[in-house]
């Protein structure tokens, strides 16, 4: 009995207050708009018309002129929209987790996807060489609701997923490899993992909120990224997992651009890399990343 009184006492209370806030905003409202009638006269027909004048509080910047036939907005020469996206304009920074990409990966060999025969060597499954990243930290500025300009930063991992039984050497230069006979070890894994820090620059439109779908969204922008590490991970029925660390003369800077198109918290992605995907190795000259896929977080 005790818990119910104590309830419906609350219940009370509560109600008070919301129907107190109502008031109190209609009371608001009402001081904000003032209203006075008037008599204009036409310039041409010497007509004269009594018309009443609405006047909003400061905040809204709009006065009406209302009659029994028409109704006349007078607004700031400035657009509402407008003013409303310079209010929005603030420096953007923090950590996130955003622009989560999932992908695949194209090695293009001097613009053609096609592998030359100094890189026959390194023929891949297309549809098991991957390419993953996402962002954790971004700084940048908002102008208005509809453009900002950022810098991130985060992780990206291409995994290249070899056909042939290569074996990368360790701690060589140029990039050099053996390829091991599968009577004497098959592998049925063999992948090469490049780590990338990723910093990627951005410039992204956003168009206005649509109901149900949210925003358009666009981006573009270059991108760089320091070479973390290395690793080659062999699969086989004679010595089971193993896994090697190398830098295998991947390059330690590599730079390119991207696009993105996406509505709402999803889109599709394209980075292709200016640079090579391996430095002082002639051979590999040429050879270069191109990734696209989807992306989550936008």
């Amino acid at each position: 009995m005790k818990y119910t009184s104590l309830t419906l006492f609350l219940c009370t209370i509560a109600l008070a207050s919301v129907a107190q806030e109502g008031q109190r905003a209609e009371r608001q409202r009402q001081r904000a708009i003032s209203a006075d009638t008037v008599i204009v006269e036409d310039v041409d027909t010497g007509e004269k018309r009594k018309v009443r004048i609405l006047v909003p509080g400061e905040d809204e910047g709009i006065i009406r002129v209302g009659s029994e036939e028409k109704t006349y907005r007078l607004q700031t020469d400035e657009p509402e929209e407008t003013a409303h996206d310079t209010r929005n304009a603030r420096p953007i920074y923090g950590i996130t987790l955003s622009r989560i990409d999932l992908g695949l990966v194209r090695l293009v060999d001097n613009g053609s996807f096609t592998l030359s025969d100094n890189n026959r060597d390194f023929r891949y499954r297309p549809g098991k060489t991957v390419n993953f990243g996402f962002d954790l930290l971004q700084v940048g500025y908002r102008f208005n609701d509809h453009f900002r300009i950022f810098l991130s930063g985060g992780f990206d991992w291409t995994y290249i997923r070899f056909r042939e039984n290569i074996d990368l050497r360790e701690n060589t230069t140029p990039l050099a490899w053996d390829i091991v006979d599968r009577n004497e070890i098959n592998y049925t894994k063999n992948r090469l993992t490049a780590t990338y820090l990723r910093l990627p620059l951005t410039f992204e439109w956003r168009s206005r909120h649509y109901d149900g779908l949210g925003r358009l969204k666009f981006a573009v922008g270059p991108e760089g990224g320091f070479l973390l590490k290395g690793t080659q991970r062999f699969k086989s029925d004679e010595f089971g997992k193993q896994k090697f660390k190398d830098d295998y003369n991947l390059a330690q800077f590599r730079y390119g651009a991207f696009a993105r198109v996406g509505v709402g918290p999803f889109g599709i992605y394209a980075k292709y890399y200016i640079n090579d995907s391996f430095e002082n190795s002639p051979q590999q000259e040429g050879l270069r990343n191109f990734a696209f896929g989807l992306m989550f977080g936008f």
